[in-house]
């Protein structure tokens, strides 16, 4: 498929659920829209979409007859995503594979993205169908790894690591999320989830470490509300600055090996 008027596709992953992989996507995507940039997010968890939710949004999505149109946050994020085509929240998608492969290449064939710098892909959990249609079917970039400090996470993010890496999509660079809690009252880092096992993980398969965003009643408070994307820190604009400088840099190889 064609990128059309897509600079940067940008898969999303983690191997696993409950790291916070969609916030971390919801956060970035904010981040990125902060500057200026045009940000698009398509929620390839069809059965667990979580971004409509953290994004207060809701559907029905619309088709003019030129496409499906995406669509659009407060902040002016354009998401596409399985919750816009059900009654509500807690209707479930009961869908068998191949239907939820074929609506994942509608998502991003069939959808009027128009002109964007970033389409960040919220990629589900595990290695079979999903991820495999999306790198098999997409034209990705790249890709940016979610993990939390415990050993469990870092053991399955590499499985999707050595599923993307085997799939020749770029490994953008891993990112620590509930990384640590600083005390209110002394500052001081507090490892709720152990000690940090990313660096290794990052050397390990030699990429940068593009940030560690820390345990916060913030995230929480405006996720619940659908107001994640008003969230602000340092944290997650040391990431964002970090994103942009891994994807112009991998950009930069693959037009050197061309």
């Amino acid at each position: 498929m064609d990128k059309g008027g897509i600079r940067h596709v940008v898969a999303v992953g983690s191997g696993k659920g409950g790291v916070g992989k969609s916030s971390v996507t919801a956060l970035l995507a904010a981040e990125l829209r902060r500057r200026g940039r045009t940000v698009g997010i398509l929620d390839a968890d069809i059965t667990g979409p979580s971004i409509p939710k953290l994004l207060g949004m809701t559907g029905p999505l619309v088709d003019r007859g030129e496409g499906i149109e995406p669509a659009s946050s407060r902040g002016g994020i354009s998401v596409v995503s399985s919750q816009f085509m059900v009654e509500d929240e807690q209707t479930p998608v009961i869908w068998r594979g191949p239907l939820v492969t074929r609506l994942i290449t509608q998502f991003f064939g069939s959808v009027q993205w128009g002109a964007l710098d970033f389409l960040l892909i919220d990629m589900p959990p595990g290695t079979s169908d999903v991820p495999l249609t999306v790198f098999q079917t997409i034209p990705i970039d790249g890709m940016v790894f979610v993990l939390t400090p415990q050993e469990l996470a870092a053991l399955i993010v590499r499985k999707a690591m050595n599923m993307a890496r085997d799939l020749h999509v770029p490994l953008l660079g891993v990112v620590e999320n509930m990384s640590h809690l600083s005390c209110p009252h002394c500052g001081k880092e507090i490892e709720l989830f152990g000690a940090s096992r990313v660096g290794h993980v990052a050397e390990e398969y030699g990429i940068p470490l593009l940030g560690r965003l820390p345990v916060t009643t913030g995230v929480s408070e405006l996720s619940d509300a659908g107001r994640l994307e008003e969230l602000a820190s340092p944290e997650v604009a040391s990431l964002a600055t970090a994103f942009e400088k891994a994807i112009d840099e991998a950009t930069r190889g693959a037009m050197t090996v061309l």
